[in-house]
């Protein structure tokens, strides 16, 4: 049952998915469409720990990061489909494919994670993501990932 949700703040993020900072990697998810899509913000600041050595005299984000943020949009847009079920789960990637990196996302863009939900059959969910600069796109990635209760 999907919630009537249509964005997430920190807070709400925090409390949808177990990453912290400093991976965490999402401060906020606009534009959600529960079952459909939904848009991740994260603003690349130079203070990320991953700048210091990559690279130090020309940052960039790396990429495996931008798809770990796009994942991290998809398990919000999953958690708000499923109305909150999937709060006391974990979602890991179960496959990354078509990966490409277009452009280098540099200290001070506003790097937008757009993902869209392509099927959901049982505990597995497979979306499409690209990431945008300015209204460029950055980087694309299709994956698929798995919601499951945490082994302790």
């Amino acid at each position: 049952m999907s919630e009537q949700i249509t964005e997430l703040d920190i807070d709400q993020i925090q409390k949808r998915i177990p990453h912290r900072p400093p991976m965490l990697l999402i401060e906020r998810v606009e534009e959600i469409v529960p079952d459909t899509s939904a848009v991740g913000i994260k603003m690349v600041s130079i203070g990320e720990p991953f700048f210091a050595g990559h690279f130090p005299d020309y940052p960039i984000m790396p990429g495996v990061l931008i798809v770990e943020a796009m994942a991290q949009t998809a398990a919000c847009l999953a958690s708000v489909t499923l109305g909150g079920e999937t709060d006391d789960k974990l979602v890991f990637f179960a496959t990354i494919d078509k990966v490409k990196f277009r452009k280098p996302v540099r200290p001070g863009a506003l790097l937008k994670l757009h993902v869209e939900k392509v099927s959901a059959r049982g505990p597995l969910w497979k979306f499409t993501g690209h990431a945008t600069v300015d209204g460029v796109k950055t980087s694309e990635a299709e994956f698929a990932a798995m919601i499951v209760d945490p082994q302790r």
